[in-house]
């Protein structure tokens, strides 16, 4: 049977005493030594190991293993001695005994044992933290040896924020850190560290699952809420909240309300600022309060304003006729809600809640005339204004305006001119100018030209269905100059100077008839002689020369 040998754990004294009766006296053995292979080994916890004895002795006899841990012998043979050793959970000294020559020889090997820890645990984080304050981490350790190579390190990412001791079972170790704009989503984790470089091996690792955390940062001011302060019933008007200063403002939750009806509600955000947009609309009057709600990291900012929603109905104006004949009678009429103090075309109702209304017999100077209501709500001390207008339209005959229309145009011949005539009426009348006789059209209004064709007298006619006009104008165009007239002048002139030259010839030849001559006084010596009329000619025209 196999000796128990108490492991390492047990007290020094005991262990002593128990090798001290196991060995027997004799010199003569302790000449050769029992080897235990391997010796002093470090393995994981739970672990099997295979343990050889062995003696270089000729004459060993009784090779055995004294253990508390769980043996079973695998082999033997001269001089030696194999044993399996299972389920090897904590640090344990092995003895290998024998006896050689009659003398019992032992050997001794120290196993040591190290095991991760179990569970590596890093607390819950709070859910929102906010900026500024300090965050406190909590990681707990159950199990891992040796105690004094494990050491506990909390990180931020793969930041090393804190290293301790594992101490206590379990351990737990805690660290403060402070907590800034950064640290929103950042992955805080712990891990443990079995340092076993002493026994030839590494530093084994086991690190918790990290968490996440989330930081905030709220504004000292309220959100600012743009809402209306009237709202009429069944129409819809835009509602806005603005906050600045929110961090982070993309994961805030918002709320917008008009009473207890909750709004549809379309969040952007810029920064550090959200805003918020929804659609106010109520069926019913009354007060109202529109709120908005900010939530971020379990806190809350809100704001308020009131709201009033009323009934504005009108003004309604209307035309007994929108089209009137000249010359019927048309009503304008408006009205508006039992509140609502209406005025037309300047003059107010009595009371409110009371129609307007005005006759009128329509004639050419009411066509396209328009007609003005206007309505005024009182709204807890504000006024509240609307207007309302129509045009009426009235049918009457065409007429043509003799202003501008002359009734004789007086034109000269190939020259280029525009008949200026215009027609008026409701609808529009055609206007056309006739020659009379041939029915020769002119256009009118705009330029042609004129040449002695064109005279006459012409019928402008306005037409439409309400009836025709008619105009009488009178074209009146100058023939140029015969070009016949500067010849029969040229030979008037030729004939006058010639009849004047020949009466001043026949005057002068009278006078030479007449005998009257002029005597010399020089010289009395010459006897006078008579001249014929044609040789005293002569003499002058040879003068002349």
């Amino acid at each position: 049977m196999a000796t128990i040998v108490p492991s390492v754990s047990w007290p020094g004294a005991c262990w002593t005493l128990l090798v001290c009766c196991l060995l027997t006296p004799g010199a003569q053995g302790q000449e050769f030594l029992l080897r235990v292979e391997p010796q002093n080994p470090v393995f994981p916890a739970g672990g099997s190991l295979l343990v050889n004895c062995s003696t270089d002795c000729p004459s060993s006899k009784k090779i055995i293993l004294e253990t508390s841990l769980s043996k079973e012998l695998v082999d033997n043979g001269t001089g030696w001695a194999a044993f399996q050793l299972s389920d090897v959970t904590g640090n344990s000294r092995i003895l290998c005994s024998g006896y050689c020559n009659g003398s019992q020889i032992t050997g001794f090997s120290d196993i040591t044992v190290y095991s991760l820890p179990e569970r590596v645990e890093l607390a819950p984080l709070p859910s929102w933290q906010p900026v500024g304050q300090n965050l406190t981490l909590r990681c707990q350790v159950e199990g891992g040896s040796p105690r004094t190579s494990l050491s506990v390190v909390l990180l931020r990412r793969e930041e090393e924020l804190s290293r301790q001791p594992a101490v206590g079972e379990p351990a737990e170790v805690t660290a403060t850190v402070p907590t800034s704009r950064k640290d929103h989503g950042a992955h805080f984790s712990c891990r443990t560290e079995l340092d076993m470089k002493p026994q030839g091996l590494g530093v084994f690792w086991n690190t918790s699952a990290s968490r996440q955390l989330r930081t905030f940062a709220l504004p000292v001011t309220p959100p600012r809420l743009v809402a209306p302060r009237f709202l009429e019933v069944e129409k819809s008007s835009p509602v806005n909240c603005i906050l600045d200063g929110l961090f982070p403002a993309s994961e805030a939750r918002v709320y917008l309300a008009l009473g207890d009806q909750m709004l549809n509600v379309t969040v952007t955000n810029h920064g550090d600022r959200l805003t918020a947009t929804a659609t106010a609309r109520a069926d019913q009057e009354g007060a109202r309060e529109i709120v908005c709600i900010v939530i971020l990291g379990g806190e809350r900012l809100e704001a308020r304003e009131n709201l009033t929603v009323f009934s504005f109905l009108g003004p309604i104006l209307n035309l007994s006729d929108l089209s009137a004949p000249e010359g019927s009678t048309v009503t304008v009429s408006c009205m508006a809600g039992a509140r609502v103090q209406v005025t037309l075309d300047g003059v107010a109702t009595a009371a409110p809640g009371q129609p307007a209304q005005l006759q009128l017999n329509a004639t050419e100077s009411d066509d396209g005339r328009s007609f003005f209501c206007s309505a005024t709500l009182e709204v807890d001390g504000e006024f509240l204004y609307r207007n309302s207008s129509v045009q009426l339209r009235v049918l009457y005959g065409p007429k043509i305006d003799r202003a501008t229309c002359p009734q004789h145009l007086k034109w000269k011949d190939k020259t280029r001119h525009v008949l200026q005539c215009q027609a008026r009426g409701n609808p529009y009348p055609q206007l056309r100018c006739l020659k009379e006789g041939s029915n020769r059209e002119v256009p009118v209004g705009i330029p042609f030209f004129v040449n002695v064709t064109h005279n006459g007298t012409y019928q402008c006619q306005a037409s439409s269905s309400r009836g025709k006009y008619t105009l009488l104008v009178v074209m009146d165009i100058e023939a140029p100059n015969s070009p016949s007239v500067p010849v029969v002048l040229a030979v008037l002139v030729i004939v006058g100077v010639v009849t004047v030259v020949v009466a001043l010839m026949y005057v002068f030849r009278e006078h030479k008839r007449s005998g009257r001559y002029h005597v010399r006084q020089e010289s009395t010596s010459l006897p006078l002689t008579s001249m014929q009329p044609t040789e005293a000619m002569g003499e002058e025209l040879s003068r002349a020369e």
